[in-house]
């Protein structure tokens, strides 16, 4: 990569990160994909900074011959046009190539949701007879019990979880924070697991991989902080156990969370500020996905249906 587009995409990121408040992993995408479209242009001997719009349209254009999904290209073109339009505010650019980018819109995709009864078995797949299986069961309560995105449960720390109150301080996306509620079985599976189980994952004093791990509440076999990684392969293990054949990620127990509490009579707001969401707009597709059930058990259950 040329050496000014490497510092455009840095100070950008920095702005991100520092201004916008966005977090590591969104940030991170955001460079993926700039770079990306600089190796495209460099290819061409050109740079970030003197790209034209017939330039952009071709890079999106070879995006999809290659076979990404329509939905990467349009946060591929997001990307390209935050990033254009902060170079222009900060006259790096005269112009701004991306303005003229259209805005494909996408499809609306139903979330994948649980069934009550799935969700209960994944929650309890775990066997509490080790660290490990304390951690998970621990984990996977508390994902379904309170809606939990996969990132908000990695970065929970033991000083986040009041057992007591039966709630858990959260830091959710653009670093705001939220206050939930945990159900009696997440509370019970977190207190056997910092009991019995999480003392068996703690790296020892004076292990070099203690350096600056603070008090994280789910660690790894490595003895650090559980990533998100981690966390998706915890889920994979347990779905191929007790859900053999579905596609079950740590965010379908999140869309089950909402779902379920709507299906039970809950206020959409109130599921709003339970997940953390911005935007009520962004809530209210977990009401499609209740109102087709809602639909399906009318046509099953009455008489006249």
């Amino acid at each position: 990569m040329e050496p000014h587009d490497a510092a455009a995409i840095d100070a950008f990121v920095d702005h991100l990160s520092l201004e916008r408040r966005l977090s590591a992993h969104t940030a991170g995408a955001y460079r993926t994909d700039l770079s990306s479209l600089a190796a495209f242009l460099r290819r061409g001997r050109r740079t970030l900074l003197d790209a034209d719009y017939q330039l952009l349209r071709r890079w999106l254009a070879q995006l999809r011959t290659r076979g990404y999904a329509p939905s990467s290209v349009a946060r591929k073109a997001a990307a390209a046009r935050s990033f254009f339009a902060w170079a222009h505010r900060r006259a790096l650019i005269q112009t701004n190539p991306a303005a003229l980018l259209s805005r494909p819109s996408r499809a609306s995709r139903l979330p994948a949701v649980l069934k009550v009864g799935e969700a209960e078995r994944l929650a309890s797949a775990p066997s509490p007879a080790g660290p490990i299986g304390l951690r998970d069961r621990a984990a996977l309560e508390l994902l379904y019990a309170s809606g939990l995105r996969v990132a908000e449960l990695c970065g929970l720390d033991v000083q986040d979880v009041d057992l007591e109150g039966q709630r858990v301080r959260v830091l959710g996306k653009g670093s705001k924070e939220r206050v939930v509620p945990m159900g009696d079985f997440a509370v019970a599976a977190i207190a056997q697991y910092l009991e019995r189980g999480r003392g068996a994952l703690l790296p020892r004093p004076g292990d070099r991989r203690g350096a600056g791990l603070g008090e994280p509440l789910f660690l790894n076999r490595r003895k650090k902080r559980m990533t998100p990684r981690d966390a998706r392969a915890m889920v994979d293990r347990y779905v191929r156990a007790v859900l053999s054949g579905r596609r079950v990620s740590p965010h379908t127990l999140r869309h089950s969370f909402a779902t379920h509490l709507l299906e039970a009579g809950a206020d959409i707001r109130a599921v709003q500020e339970l997940l953390g969401h911005a935007s009520l707009a962004t809530t209210q597709r977990y009401t499609h996905v209740s109102r087709s059930r809602l639909f399906e058990a009318y046509r099953r259950s009455h008489p006249r249906a």
